[in-house]
């Protein structure tokens, strides 16, 4: 169990073995435990001051020529300094795999995408099927490119779980806001507020991107060709990390939050009529936002978006924080 300790005032983890931090360097930011990264507590600026230019807009009141509903930055405004205690942040997005293990638990529902591509299905299911549903199940639900007429059960088998696998290592997705909530309350963790998933991407430094200032395509996948999995694996781009070492918080999957999306404090006067106790913010780019230089705006770690609470869609999903008690 990790022991905690403190030295010179700032605080580090201690596992079996050694002191994984010191004072002279905050390293204990970096350090994973079970998962997790730790943020050390301190002060961080919010939000952004950015404005738009007039090259942004085809005239008054029209949307952003770049699709977006809500004008840019507005919603970021003021930049504001947050002050935070330390706490723990999942190192990637939670994955199918954690989620499956979460439904059969609690007998939580599954997501909406998995009766429909069989991941709802377990492997020992699968293998009490006779043949003629099993052939059946490869070809509707798995859609397996194979001519599964002439297949036996074991060949079948090992291409079913191997597509299995290969799904559980992606993030889950198709998940309203409550099913996340519950899921990281059951897993002994809370869905992040914004402050918390702001610092974790941007850094002791603020960054723009996770990984800096400068926008850098190569970093991250923003286009898919997979419309039923627009996504990647857990730190499948290593360039999309963040100081303290947190993985695809600029793309992969959107994240809900745990924030009610309204204004900042001292924001100036709005007539957003999303703010209030009905929508909830979701952080992060998409995978699927396409490959045009102008979303990079969509994978800045101040940019803030917001859903109807009940949402569920195919490149939104989330992962969890923990206090350090």
């Amino acid at each position: 169990m990790p022991i905690k300790h403190w030295l010179g005032g700032i605080f580090c983890l201690a596992l079996t073995g050694g002191i994984a931090c010191s004072a002279e360097n905050q390293a204990a930011a970096k350090h994973v435990v079970g998962g997790m990264v730790l943020i050390p507590a301190g002060e961080f600026t919010m939000g952004s001051n950015k404005e738009e230019n007039a090259a942004m807009w085809r005239e008054a009141n029209a949307l952003n020529p770049y699709g977006f509903n809500d004008k840019l930055y507005v919603d970021e405004h003021p930049a504001h300094k947050v002050t935070l205690p330390a706490f723990l942040m999942d190192k990637y997005e939670v994955s199918n795999a954690q989620y499956r293990n979460f439904t059969i638990a609690t007998r939580h529902s599954p997501p909406a995408m998995w009766p429909q591509n069989g991941y709802n299905l377990t492997n020992k299911y699968l293998a009490s099927l006779p043949l003629v549903y099993l052939r059946q199940v490869a070809s509707e639900r798995f859609k397996l490119d194979m001519d599964v007429t002439t297949m036996t059960q074991k060949a079948l088998l090992a291409e079913l779980m191997k597509i299995q696998t290969e799904r559980g290592v992606l993030p889950v997705t198709t998940v309203t806001w409550a099913d996340s909530d519950e899921y990281c309350r059951w897993a002994g963790k809370h869905l992040p507020t914004e402050a918390e998933w702001e610092k974790a991407a941007r850094g002791p430094e603020g960054f723009e991107y996770p990984w800096g200032n400068d926008w850098d395509p190569k970093k991250i996948n923003t286009m898919s060709e997979n419309p039923e999995a627009p996504y990647s694996a857990g730190g499948s781009y290593p360039g999309d990390k963040s100081a303290y070492g947190v993985y695809d918080m600029a793309a992969n999957v959107s994240e809900w939050v745990a924030d009610w999306y309204d204004a900042y404090p001292d924001a100036p006067p709005s007539d957003n009529k999303y703010y209030g106790k009905t929508q909830r913010v979701t952080r992060g780019g998409i995978t699927s936002s396409g490959h045009y230089d102008a979303l990079s705006l969509m994978f800045r770690a101040a940019k803030r978006a917001h859903l109807p609470p009940d949402s569920a869609l195919i490149d939104l999903g989330f992962r969890c924080a923990k206090d350090i008690k």
